[in-house]
């Protein structure tokens, strides 16, 4: 009895794709999606990859990090002229806390680029973004125009919608018709070294 020997199926040397030359340019990983959440999964994904090639860093906060405390004194530092300084320790400052106030919502971006100088944004900066909270006129957002990462001021007017620049070298961003906007989340602090 002759036995078929079959000569497809399984794994192939040198077959497949080639390691990291993915849309990602990392490992990936199968995973089942509900039907109802493909399409906000595909989206999401559509916007991780034009973070890959935006000028704004998605970074992720470590939430398991130990507390650090780090006195805070009452007396108020003068911008003006110098008086004499009350050396009386208030309390305990935690970052952490005072920055986060929703935890689970929150991640940090690094800004680039000086569309937002006029609202206190420099290149360089940590913004601090809180996805839970609404996106109202007036708010500075994180937001995906089109696939493209943007950091602007929210404007709503008589059913338009638009992305305002905080510096006149730079034009606004009107939303027409046909245009996908994604809110990411709204900017509650800024994080602006000087040293």
């Amino acid at each position: 009895m002759n036995k078929k020997i079959q000569n497809h199926g399984g794994a192939r040397e040198g077959a497949g794709r080639k390691k990291h030359s993915g849309k990602f340019r990392e490992d990936t990983k199968v995973m089942r999606v509900p039907l109802s959440l493909v399409e906000q999964v595909a989206s999401t994904l559509n916007v991780y990859k034009s973070q890959l090639k935006s000028d704004i860093e998605v970074l992720n906060p470590k939430f398991n990090a130990p507390r650090l405390s780090i006195p805070i004194f009452s007396s108020r530092v003068q911008a003006g002229f110098p008086s004499p300084a009350d050396d009386h320790l208030e309390d305990q400052l935690d970052l952490n806390k005072h920055l986060i106030h929703h935890q689970e919502a929150t991640f940090f971006v690094r800004a680039q680029g000086e569309s937002m100088l006029n609202a206190g944004i420099h290149p360089g900066d940590i913004l601090v973004v809180d996805k839970s909270l609404p996106a109202k006129s007036g708010k500075i957002v994180i937001a995906v125009v089109d696939g493209e990462f943007t950091v602007k001021r929210l404007h709503k007017y008589k059913g338009k919608v638009s992305l305002k620049a905080e510096n006149p070298d730079f034009e606004d961003i009107e939303i027409q018709e046909g245009s996908e906007l994604i809110i990411w989340g709204v900017v509650t602090s800024t994080i602006h070294q000087y040293a």
